[in-house]
């Protein structure tokens, strides 16, 4: 085989892992003769054709005990949709606008959902898990998210999940811990969030927090006063409510009961209904 027919293979093998990761699969199942291909060098290849095409066609996904979050059916995604989203992500993953974000991050985390969702949440950055996986929300904080979707009636693959922010904000002299992006992080990365909106075209987003209410409305007059009310932005009915950290932190039923609420607007802002059992959610 030909040094570029070889490195046509490989190309194609990891734009298909590429895709599978940004869709939220981490991990594959490899047969053990396709691994003994793949370890072998290029000169050697032509001996393991037809493992290399075998790697480079889809893999089949392992099932996971967390709910997947899938990209919509290629047979129901609109091509030019798929191909522009397709497109948004090799440059939001080759991005480097800012240096000391880039030098830092282990992955750019671009979002992860079904690009033709109802409903997308924003956060405000990712954090160390999500930096190393490359996925939104995947911590502790990701697991109550999933939880909140779910009471709803949806899955976490029904919706879109993105931030603010697409990399982990630097934390210089830090073993460990994160921080709130700067103003000038969120308006350089803010275009690309703005993309996906445009090209989603969910019918409601929420904001989860402070710092995603802030990067998306301007407002800094706190969570507390603009939860629970219905803002606009790019002409899409808006819900801030709090972030699951948040929940993590204080875990008062009140509190609970306040997102909650802002959930049961949402679903009625969709049309979903509520039966009694989700409306007594969180009821003394």
């Amino acid at each position: 085989m030909s040094s570029s027919v070889y490195e046509e293979l490989l190309d194609a093998t990891i734009r298909h892992l590429e895709s599978l990761k940004a869709n939220g699969v981490r991990q594959v199942a490899v047969s053990s003769e396709t691994l003994r291909a793949l370890s072998q060098p290029a000169k050697s290849f032509q001996r393991s054709v037809s493992s290399v095409q075998a790697a480079s066609s889809p893999p089949e996904p392992v099932k996971r005990d967390a709910p997947a979050a899938p990209a919509a059916p290629p047979s129901t995604l609109d091509p030019a949709k798929a191909a522009a989203f397709a497109a948004l992500r090799e440059r939001v993953l080759a991005c480097v606008k800012c240096a000391h974000l880039a030098s830092s991050r282990k992955n750019v985390v671009f979002g992860v959902g079904n690009p033709d969702a109802q409903l997308m949440f924003v956060g405000e950055a990712p954090g160390a898990d999500e930096d190393a996986q490359g996925e939104p929300f995947v911590g502790r904080a990701g697991e109550l998210l999933t939880k909140i979707i779910q009471a709803t009636g949806l899955q976490r693959g029904d919706v879109y999940i993105a931030n603010i922010l697409k990399c982990r904000p630097d934390t210089p002299g830090q073993a460990s811990g994160n921080r709130k992006p700067t103003s000038d992080e969120m308006a350089t990365c803010i275009p690309f969030l703005h993309e996906q909106i445009d090209l989603i075209k969910p019918r409601v987003l929420v904001a989860l927090g402070a710092t995603a209410v802030e990067g998306l409305l301007g407002k800094t007059v706190g969570i507390t006063r603009l939860r629970g009310q219905w803002h606009e932005y790019r002409g899409i009915p808006l819900m801030p409510t709090y972030h699951p950290a948040y929940l993590l932190r204080n875990q008062a039923i009140s509190e609970k009961r306040k997102v909650w609420e802002d959930m049961m607007a949402v679903m009625e802002k969709l049309g979903m209904p509520i039966n009694e059992k989700q409306r007594r959610f969180f009821q003394k």
